[in-house]
């Protein structure tokens, strides 16, 4: 069956390690938009981050950002679908963090909030655990971020809770799982992720196919990391690229070269031109 879908991750996947679209990868999902395939974004990103050449890459219509919590159509400017987190498991885990050490991270419309004293503190050291201008020009900070959430209970898509000693990881990840009504995945070696109950990349591609009359095995899905999983578990043609974790390897019908040597063209031309 054709390929008439492609979903793909940017960071470590679509995106170089310069964080670009490279020309390689750009003429090959230019090729396949132009044989008619759908080039949807599929990110853990905020709407907010999402970068300009992104945007204005004329083959994409619809972004899935924030792991599956929201799709929105370029085209006309708005989101019409979320997958928002529930208003009682938003206030289990303030309770459960509130009295911990990590920093802190929520979306809310399609915009990124980080604590405010963090935020000051990279600004001044010009030190994080992640691209320094990527935090200072994508997140806004917020000081009194336990109350923020409490007042956007019903509106947040995502809650990051990043890590500097990565060795807390692991014990924090079994214990966000108690929270009831949440999933909890990763897009880096640093955070993890807490959304909805239903929220996936998976669950958000079923809508995109819903919307487009597409079956998910018409569809090819990119990708590297954990929160990547589900939605190459229900594409039909599931696709790693090199620099892939090892889980994500493990469920990839091919693993094609890294992001930093055009793995998604590679895998456009393979199984789509």
């Amino acid at each position: 069956m054709s390929i008439k879908l492609i979903a793909l991750d940017l960071d470590g996947t679509t995106l170089n390690n310069e964080g670009k679209l490279s020309e390689g990868n750009r003429k090959a999902l230019q090729k396949a938009a132009d044989q008619g395939v759908n080039i949807v974004v599929a990110t853990g990103r905020p709407f907010c981050a999402l970068p300009e050449e992104i945007l204005d890459f004329e083959p994409v219509r619809y972004v899935l950002t924030s792991n599956g919590a929201r799709i929105t159509d370029l085209h006309e400017g708005k989101a019409f679908y979320e997958n928002c987190i529930a208003p009682h498991a938003v206030e289990a885990a303030v309770e459960m963090l509130e009295p911990l050490d990590y920093i802190l991270e929520t979306f809310v419309d399609g915009v990124a909030y980080i604590e405010g004293w963090y935020y000051r503190q990279v600004d001044e050291t010009r030190e994080s655990f992640r691209g320094v201008e990527y935090i200072l020009k994508t997140r806004k900070p917020m000081d009194d971020f336990y109350g923020f959430m409490l007042e956007n209970k019903d509106k947040l898509e995502n809650i990051n809770v990043n890590f500097t000693d990565l060795s807390e990881k692991p014990a924090m990840k079994i214990k966000l799982e108690t929270l009831p009504d949440v999933t909890i995945t990763s897009s880096f070696d640093h955070n993890l992720e807490i959304g909805g109950a239903t929220t996936s990349k998976a669950e958000a591609l079923r809508q995109m196919g819903r919307l487009l009359d597409i079956k998910t095995d018409e569809m090819m899905a990119v990708g590297d990391s954990p929160n990547d999983m589900a939605m190459l578990s229900v594409a039909g043609i599931p696709v790693a690229v090199g620099n892939a974790k090892p889980e994500v390897k493990q469920i990839a019908k091919y693993v094609a070269p890294s992001n930093h040597e055009d793995g998604v063209a590679d895998a456009v031309y393979k199984f789509v031109l």
